[in-house]
């Protein structure tokens, strides 16, 4: 009989490194909800997640979103449980934000407010990349 190895409680290695850019709207189409879902999903099975709002997307993470006159239900609080799947790299495009008369104080969480030329760099050194 052969013998087994124990459990490593480690859990597996993380292999790649997934970023995911949110770009659309929050509301309208299902991009933004799903995305969202994606990456609680990712980042559940221990997977390096980051995630990147910009152009519209930035309006995803807008505080105080009132959403009684278009029928759906705000999702913008579940934005919080990132934090509970250790999603920590969640990264917000400074032009996007200026662009739309937000700053990070505006935002349901807190983010990493970063220049296009530098969230360039940090695109660049993930493996792969999912855009919504």
């Amino acid at each position: 009989m052969s013998e087994m190895n124990e459990f490593d409680e480690s859990g597996p290695e993380i292999i790649k490194r997934f970023m995911y850019v949110n770009r659309r709207a929050p509301y309208g189409t299902i991009y933004a909800l799903e995305c969202l879902e994606i990456v609680l999903v990712a980042a559940a099975f221990d997977q390096d997640v980051s995630v990147v709002f910009l152009d519209d997307g930035v309006c995803q993470l807008k505080k105080n979103q009132d959403t009684t006159g278009i029928g759906m239900k705000n999702f913008s609080k579940t934005y919080g449980a990132l934090d509970d799947y250790d999603v920590e790299k969640i990264y917000v495009e400074k032009e996007s934000l200026a662009a739309r008369g937000l700053t990070d104080d505006d935002l349901v969480i807190p983010v990493e407010v970063l220049a296009a030329d530098d969230l360039r760099e940090v695109m660049a050194q993930q493996d792969v990349i999912i855009s919504s």
